[in-house]
């Protein structure tokens, strides 16, 4: 079954026919000469409609003022407190959202690819990603220990726990026994991670998966640390399993079969718990020329033929949609999540997640404030006063069409604008020069 989610990750990581080019494109993408367009010490920006992502009431001619990095006024034009001197930027027109947070993702453990990926994260309105349990070594802790201009920043679940899969991944923790179970849990808190990611799937018959046992222990173990545990999952009574174990969260959504009464009873028995839906390729054409500024015209050709409508495609995405919209009505915390690596697949993602049933809101909300929430984080996924000024400018309404989020015309990271325009030019080049 192909996934145009899935199938850039497969490119971005040595698959597929355009290997050489996206490669020279992450190493390219490092260079000194892409850098954010730093504003002075305070900056007020004006005339936007304003959509904080805390699903408040939309602001229109809004007027936010950045200092230090930081929100230190947020509110309508003309009622809020501008600092002497401030800079002005003008945004009549406009569409502001805070910066997307990406709660499932899979990046390299090369320094520069990893670097490379988060910048290009930025470029397409990202703050922050989770890398979701297959970073091996030291780079995704290094990485998310600094502070990069210009460059999303990460969090890291360091090795994912499952039982042995040999000939798939060597990465997670392999494991048969309550005591390793625990002992994985231990190694990762000594680490410093930001989340435990488990495994529960059998990988269509092949391999034994984590028993109630294994991953009760697992998650008992990381609560005794004060981490959370998200799951993989697919069958609806894994779901069900974990939900009585205590897991903190799903890192996909049940994909075998609609859920039942049984399963939303036991959701919403847990108001803490969220549900991050990781939808399926639809199964639809899409158009994907918005995607020219940062992929050349021949791959961006191939990709654009993947994108077709296939009914058998569509069958699978309609019981993860269906989950979807169910889980939402009763009142889980939905929050959001693309996997791979792919940099541009939040948009997609979001379409997605609206035809399932959410509205555009409910997915602003999902991909910027519910995330934070998830991943412990205070100071990110609203436009609010102390927050990191994390947002996105855009050309159009996204509440009136989820794509309209695809219509960037700034990005800001802790208050300096991303060269997205430097950062296009140097990935066209690379690509054209074959890298």
């Amino acid at each position: 079954m192909f996934r145009v989610k899935t199938s850039f990750r497969l490119f971005a990581f040595g698959r597929g026919p355009l290997l050489l080019a996206l490669l020279g494109m992450a190493a390219c993408s490092t260079g000194e000469e892409s850098q954010p367009v730093v504003m002075a010490s305070a900056t007020v920006f004006e005339g936007a409609r304003l959509i904080a992502g805390d699903g408040g009431q939309v602001i229109e001619d809004a007027a936010f003022v950045i200092e230090d990095g930081r929100f230190t006024e947020v509110g309508r034009r003309g009622e809020v407190n501008v600092p002497e001197g401030a800079g002005m930027v003008d945004l009549n027109g406009k569409t502001v959202v805070p910066a997307f947070i990406n709660a499932h993702m899979h990046l390299s453990d090369t320094r520069e690819e990893r670097i490379s990926q988060l910048r290009q994260n930025a470029y397409y309105g990202s703050a922050l990603v989770v890398s979701l349990g297959s970073d091996a070594g030291d780079v995704a802790f290094s990485v998310r220990d600094e502070t990069i201009p210009g460059v999303a920043r990460s969090l890291t679940a360091g090795r994912g726990i499952t039982r042995p899969e040999p000939g798939r991944s060597e990465v997670p923790y392999w494991i048969n026994t309550e005591e390793e179970a625990r002992a994985a849990v231990q190694e990762l808190a000594e680490r410093g991670v930001d989340i435990v990611k488990v495994w529960v799937d059998d990988r269509s018959g092949q391999y034994e998966k984590l028993t109630p046992q294994l991953y009760g222990a697992i998650i008992d173990e990381a609560h005794q640390h004060d981490l959370l545990v998200t799951a993989h999952i697919w069958n609806l009574e894994d779901a069900k399993g974990l939900l009585r174990a205590g897991i903190d969260a799903f890192a996909h959504g049940v994909r075998d079969q609609d859920v039942d009464e049984e399963f939303l009873r036991l959701i919403q028995g847990r108001p803490d718990l969220v549900y991050v839906p990781n939808l399926p390729d639809p199964g639809i054409a899409r158009d994907l020329s918005w995607l020219s500024g940062t992929v050349a015209p021949d791959e961006l050709g191939q990709l654009q033929e993947s994108t077709t409508d296939r009914p058998e495609v569509q069958e699978a995405f309609g019981i993860q949609a269906r989950n979807l919209a169910r889980v939402n009505e009763v009142g889980v915390r939905v929050a959001f999540g693309t996997d791979g690596s792919s940099p541009w697949a939040a948009h997609l993602e979001m379409e997605d997640m609206v035809s399932a049933g959410m509205t555009p809101a409910e997915v602003i909300v999902a991909a910027t404030q519910s995330s934070a929430d998830l991943m412990g984080l205070d100071d990110s996924g609203t436009i609010a006063v102390g927050n990191s000024a994390d947002f996105i400018v855009l050309d159009g309404n996204p509440l009136e069409d989820i794509a309209n989020t695809r219509l960037i015309s700034m990005v800001y990271l802790r208050g300096s604008e991303v060269d997205r325009e430097g950062l296009s030019a140097q990935l066209l080049a690379a690509s054209n020069s074959g890298g």
